[in-house]
């Protein structure tokens, strides 16, 4: 293997660590600004020029928070919790194009980490391994409202996983791979979101429930469980939760817009290949105001009425996509 190769893979993955943690720290900002002009606030406005340094304030603050940990706690697991969460929420985009092959310094570098034939394959896998992280959290604590509070988000992502494996059907059948390249180039034509409006629908509110945002947010439910899985969580630990969730909002806003709305594809963007990586955030700021907007309008809903929207509604809807998308490519003779 070439050394310059492995010192791209090397540059590619330190960039997307460096793009996914700023990108939490501001989408925080971007979420408090956003629901502060909604409900005609003005939000964080102290630190720096219009609360641009309100991300490092708040990190300085949780650095500096006692650490604690319950003395019947199960130590070991009770600190690998939150870094089994937050580690998914990481690699997850390592699947992910940002945009066509550039050229720098006389060689081609393509605009992605790895580009796997088995891409979806690869997200559905990573997403369901922070499950563990969070059960966990939960059981270590030897706090029963944390306890409850792991099992629930536990029963919750297993059964909106189901719709959201689901919701991938339906572009993989028209685009014929799971590469997520592959599906990026079929949305030449048109995009996903015109040809697979209920999937994209599904997508959406299935990955709200898969982090547990409002309304989804029962695991976190304040008047039932306190603060639920992390409730005996401080400090930095309390932070990589913090982390976990604001990262995987990012991750599924770049999985959205790049499986319905054409990733990086944009006016313009084979003949000048840097705007790619502009048109991809520019669909997932779009993305992220979707999920805030949802927080800010929907109240949230009873525990038993969530998990039978997952399994009765939500299911079944995709289930339904996926027959109607193949019923349709058999007719018309697709692949």
């Amino acid at each position: 293997m070439e050394p310059a190769m492995i010192w791209e893979w090397i540059i590619k993955s330190v960039l997307i660590l460096l793009v996914m943690t700023g990108g939490f720290a501001y989408t925080t900002l971007y979420e408090r600004k956003v629901l502060a002009r909604m409900q005609v606030r003005i939000g964080p406005n102290r630190a720096g020029p219009v609360g641009f340094l309100q991300p490092i304030a708040d990190a300085v603050k949780l650095i500096f928070k006692e650490e604690l940990i319950p003395a019947k706690a199960d130590k070991l697991v009770f600190i690998l919790a939150p870094v089994i969460t937050v580690m998914p929420a990481l690699v997850i985009t390592a699947v992910v194009p940002w945009g066509t092959a550039i050229n720098l310094f006389g060689r081609t570098v393509q605009l992605h980490l790895a580009d796997i034939n088995i891409g979806m394959l690869y997200i559905l896998s990573v997403t369901s391994i922070s499950v563990y992280g969070i059960t966990l959290a939960g059981w270590s604590s030897n706090n029963k409202y944390a306890t409850l509070g792991g099992l629930r988000a536990t029963a919750q992502m297993i059964s909106y996983e189901l719709a959201l494996g689901l919701s991938f059907v339906g572009p993989i059948l028209i685009a014929g791979s799971m590469s997520l390249e592959d599906i990026v180039n079929a949305q030449r034509p048109m995009w996903f979101i015109v040809l697979q409006p209920l999937a994209a629908v599904i997508f959406t509110i299935a990955t709200i429930a898969e982090i547990n945002r409002a309304p989804f947010d029962m695991p976190e439910a304040e008047q039932e469980l306190t603060a639920g899985y992390h409730t005996e969580y401080s400090g930095m630990k309390f932070a990589l939760f913090f982390m976990a969730e604001y990262i995987k909002m990012i991750a599924v806003c770049m999985i959205g817009a790049t499986v319905f709305m054409g990733g990086y594809l944009g006016p313009f963007v084979d003949q000048l290949p840097w705007l790619g990586p502009i048109y991809l955030f520019i669909k997932v700021a779009i993305f992220l105001f979707i999920l805030i907007w949802v927080r800010a309008t929907f109240p949230r809903i009873r525990y038993d009425r969530l998990m039978a929207f997952g399994w009765k509604i939500l299911f079944p809807l995709a289930l339904l996509n996926v027959i109607l998308t193949a019923f349709g490519l058999a007719l018309l003779g697709g692949k």
